[in-house]
């Protein structure tokens, strides 16, 4: 069974999207999966091992046609993705058998149960969505005696998820006598890690690494999969440690926990302020005063870690 899946654009979409490809594999028998995507969600099932080929997606609309050919036939087709683009993409692909996810279909749950429940529809099932799985290829990269905690300070949606880089450094400080530290991000966070990390040499901590742009997506995950503990925004990475049920702070602001929240990680906890204006769901704060973000403090997530240390 040959089957081309189209991924989410987002990291970690691509996670939670997880559930819901196992189910489908465990339909068929002899599952050879193809999958298209950006770079990111892509080497998130790098070591998937029904994975046999993976391709970045390239946006252009006329690439298509030539694209599709490149592709081949495939006994099924799944798109995770709602977009235009996507619909014209899936007009090209040969297969008897072409699905496409719809964000409006699709409403007022998990992103994971979404997705699960867009694979059930395509295929007749009533499969339940279980945990995330992501599959790595080596064991956990730190193997200090000391606990680890990882810090993800960015968020790729927008400046809005993002909780301040001060609060984030005042927390390390306070885990640096505990736990040694690392800084996660992408090329695109390195000045919110830079912020951190120069807190921390002022104040003499040499315990951490800033790994923020230094890390492939393979590297990440494993590194995520050793941790103690882990505190992030509402990001990729946090589904990342969801997958490995890894404790882990999420702070949330303007973002939904009913639909983004770490699926079905006991080890985990949100911190939010519970304020009229939330989830507002945007990128920049509407009401132009953030305080879903500034009102959380670095004190409301050291209490937060007591609960599950």
């Amino acid at each position: 069974m040959k089957i081309l899946i189209e991924l989410p654009s987002w990291l970690g979409d691509s996670v939670m999207c997880s559930p819901a490809i196992e189910n489908l594999i465990s339909h068929f028998t002899n599952v050879d999966i193809i999958l298209v995507g950006s770079f990111a969600s892509t080497e998130v099932f790098k070591n998937h091992p029904n994975v046999i080929k993976t391709y970045k997606m390239n946006k252009k609309y006329r690439s298509f046609n030539v694209f599709s050919k490149e592709l081949g036939k495939f006994d099924y087709f799944f798109s995770f993705r709602s977009s235009l683009r996507s619909k014209v993409f899936k007009f090209f692909i040969k297969s008897k058998n072409k699905f496409q996810y719809s964000k409006y279909k699709y409403q007022n749950e998990h992103q994971v149960e979404k997705y699960n429940r867009f694979v059930n529809d395509c295929l007749g099932e009533n499969f339940c969505a279980l945990k995330l799985k992501v599959y790595k290829k080596n064991k956990p990269l730190s193997n200090s005696l000391t606990k680890v905690v990882g810090i993800s300070p960015g968020a790729s949606y927008g400046d809005a998820k993002r909780w301040y880089p001060l609060e984030f450094a005042k927390l390390a400080l306070s885990l640096s006598t505990t736990h040694e530290i690392i800084i996660f991000g992408g090329d695109q966070e390195k000045d919110i890690a830079y912020d951190i990390e120069n807190f921390l040499i002022k104040k003499g901590v040499t315990n951490y690494q800033n790994l923020s742009g230094k890390t492939s997506i393979t590297e990440l995950i494993e590194l995520i999969s050793g941790l103690d503990l882990f505190i992030t925004g509402d990001s990729g990475p946090m589904h990342i440690a969801a997958s490995f049920a890894i404790p882990t702070v999420a702070i949330f602001g303007p973002t939904s926990e009913n639909e983004t929240s770490q699926w079905k990680n006991k080890n985990s906890i949100i911190v939010k302020k519970s304020l009229d204006c939330q989830p507002c769901l945007k990128r920049i704060c509407p009401l132009k005063h953030h305080n879903c973000m500034k009102l959380i403090t670095s004190s409301d997530v050291l209490k937060a870690i007591e609960t599950i240390s």
